[in-house]
Order: C-alpha cells, then structure tokens, then sequence
C-alpha cells in the first residue's frame, strides 16, 4: 500500500469520525431551570411549544476579538461557536435572540475599524439566522469599566445595534411582551455623564406604566358603578394591576442587581467550588483580561440602584450576566433574576445560554443549557486523530519489519 494511499485512508477516517462526533457535540443539553436545582427536569432540546408562545435563546460574553482574533480562535473557537449557534437555533427555534453584553473581549480600547470586524465576526457567527430579531444590552467589556466609561464610545457600541439609543438603553415589544434593557455600567458607576439618560428612560417607563395603571383604575370605577364585581374577579384583576410587583416588563442588563437573599448558582466543576472559597481579592486577580488588569467579576448594581429599579419598573423578571455562571434568584419582592452563564470558551471551559419562553397565559419558562467542555472537544479530536492516523502507522511499521525480516 502506498504512502498516498494510507494518507487518504486515514483522512477519510478521521473526517467521518469527527464528522460524527461533531454532530453528536454541537447539540445543546437543556433542562428546565427552577430557583431550587432539585426541581431541574430534562427536556429535549427539540421540545414543541404552542404556537402562540414566544421563545427566546439568551446569551453572553461572547468576547470576540474581530481582527485580532488568533488562528487557534478563527478555526477552532470560533468555529465551534457558530456550530453551537447553528444547532441551537435549529433545534429550540427560537423568535428572537438576546445577547446580554460582553459581546466583544475589549471593544473599548478597539478602533472604529477593528470595533467593525467584531460586528462582521459577530454577523458571521449568527449566519443564516440574522433575519430573526435580536437586541443586545452593553458590557464593561464593551464600553469599558467605570475609569474607562466614555460617552463616545457608548455611542459607537450602541449605534451597532438595533433598539438602542446612545446611552446604550432600549425598550421593545415582541409577542405582547415587553422589554427595557438599561446600560448597567452607567447604573454601576455611579455619577458620571450617561446616568441621567439612564434614569429618563426609566422614569419614562415608570411613567408609561403609571399610565396604565390609571386606565385600570377608571375600568374599575366604571364597571363597579355598572354592576356588582365578584371578590373572585377583583382578586384577578388586582394580580394583574400594572402598579403591582412584577406587572412590568422584562428587564435586561449585564451585571446583576444587588442580591438581598440567597440564590442558586451553578457548580458546573470543581474548579467552581475551588474559586468559591478563594477570597474576593484572589479572585479580582485570577482573571485577567489581555493587557493584565484585574477583572472583577463580582460586580452587581448598588442597593439604591437596584431598590430604584425594583420600585420604578416593578419588573416581570430579570435577566442579567457578567458572571460568567448560572444563578437563580427570587428577590424580596417576589421578582425573580437570572443570570446568564458565558457562552464562550474563552471565559470559561463549561460554557451554556439560556433558552426562556413567554406564554401566553403570563408564565414564563426557564431552560438552562449545556454545551460541551473545550478541554473535552480539544482531548476528543486529539483522539479522533491519532486513532486515525493509528491504521496507516502500523501498516508502516509492519511493512519496515517485513523489509527487515527479509533482508
């Protein structure tokens, strides 16, 4: 057997058993998501729903470096993430997808020009579901930490997506369902210049939902003064009062609210449990981003900001990032958060999204989804490879002790 001929034999195995492997790891692994873990149930990634609900894939720090990408992130990372996006959005056929921040590794101290290739990067990495809406709130990593948070750059950031102004806020309506992302950054750093646009955006959602709440009133009156309302109907409608916790829309921001009581966070490996007993300090020096600053991901908005959130909009549910994990929370009022995991290798080996459906009848689902491990994707091809390449080695090696033998 010739030597091209065992190159071609062993190409032709390892391209049909990658190509199985692939279409094997690409799939997500979803269960629904509950505040307590011990209620998770599997579900099929490819589960139907009602026509009539809206679903919504949601992810994060995807920390795409656009031009700067390096060759082991264009032909591996990359390519995988966009496989995980494709099969995603194949199997949960989703309406709409949310990106919760992060969307670029340092698009602060980016050009204008090499802020463009992470927008094409970012197009590329969507493919043939760009037509479907999506939104995307602003991260540190996006317009910069508090000592680098310009007003200038908030705008050319925002100014690449769709739904937002330039403070980086935004607010839209899908299926019934209505949404207000805040620039979380402004919120988290206190007085600086993008503070007030920030706050007039939820003032004008408090005062739209005031209005609402006024209109539901008049009803009331009138309806009363017409007919006697039973206590049963009363009570629904008052569960349904705009003025009420969670009767406003669905909120999304990139760092957390002030957590007043214990949440459920995920502990996807042990290297988990080893960074949760770490002191704070250690931790703000274990990550690091590229020019080697600490990078804190620890931060959530101040009391004050989050306690004005929570009476100003009274969100229906909270959906946050920045961690790089899972958590699940229900906050004093009774509103629950939760917080997106990292979808990227670069943040972290385990990475996951969120898939969240909005029913009609006001509930909403949780599915928190599993991808594959990138030390397990990097082992499995090495394997793939060499087992391979194994045939055509020993072929060699028998054909040399035969040479050998005769000789």
């Amino acid at each position: 057997m010739s030597m091209s001929t065992k190159i071609i034999i062993s190409v032709t195995l390892f391209a049909t058993v990658f190509d199985i492997y692939y279409h094997r790891i690409t799939i997500p692994s979803c269960t629904i998501a509950f505040p307590n873990p011990i209620h998770a149930l599997p579900v099929p990634a490819d589960s139907d729903h009602n026509s009539q609900d809206f679903t919504a894939i949601l992810v994060s720090d995807l920390l795409l470096s656009g031009s700067d990408s390096s060759y082991f992130d264009v032909f591996f990372r990359d390519y995988f993430l966009s496989q995980f996006f494709e099969k995603s959005f194949e199997n949960l056929k989703p309406d709409m997808l949310l990106v919760l921040g992060d969307v670029s590794a340092k698009g602060f101290e980016l050009t204008t020009k090499k802020w463009s290739s992470v927008v094409e990067q970012f197009q590329r990495m969507i493919g043939p579901y760009l037509h479907l809406p999506f939104h995307v709130t602003l991260g540190d990593r996006d317009i910069g930490e508090c000592s680098k948070l310009k007003t200038s750059v908030v705008h050319r950031v925002a100014s690449s997506f769709p739904e937002l102004n330039h403070g980086g806020c935004g607010s839209f309506e899908m299926s019934n369902v209505s949404f207000i992302s805040l620039n979380a950054m402004a919120l988290l750093c206190g007085n600086n210049e993008l503070l007030s646009g920030v706050e007039t955006v939820i003032e004008n959602e408090s005062a739209y939902l005031r209005t609402i709440y006024e209109d539901v009133i008049d009803q009331t009156v009138k309806l009363n003064a017409a007919s006697e309302t039973s206590y049963e109907s009363y009570q629904h409608r008052w569960r349904d009062n705009p003025a009420s916790s969670q009767s406003g829309p669905v909120l999304l921001l990139h760092i957390p609210l002030q957590q007043m009581s214990n949440s459920y966070c995920s502990q996807e490996s042990s290297f988990s449990t080893i960074w949760d007993s770490l002191p704070d300090n250690l931790k703000l020096l274990w990550r690091r981003d590229a020019d080697s600053r600490p990078y804190n991901l620890l931060h959530t908005v101040p009391p004050n900001a989050s306690e004005y959130i929570f009476q100003a909009l009274k969100p229906r549910m909270i959906f946050s990032a920045h961690s790089h994990k899972f958590c699940d929370v229900i906050h004093p009022d009774g509103t629950r958060e939760v917080t997106v995991p990292a979808l990227s290798w670069t943040a972290k080996d385990d990475p996951g999204f969120i898939a969240a459906t909005f029913s009609r009848n006001g509930s909403i689902t949780v599915r928190r989804c599993s991808l594959p491990r990138e030390s397990h994707v990097v082992v499995s091809c090495i394997a793939i490879f060499v087992l391979s390449a194994l045939p055509a080695i020993i072929t060699s090696l028998l054909q040399r002790l035969n040479i050998i033998y005769d000789g």
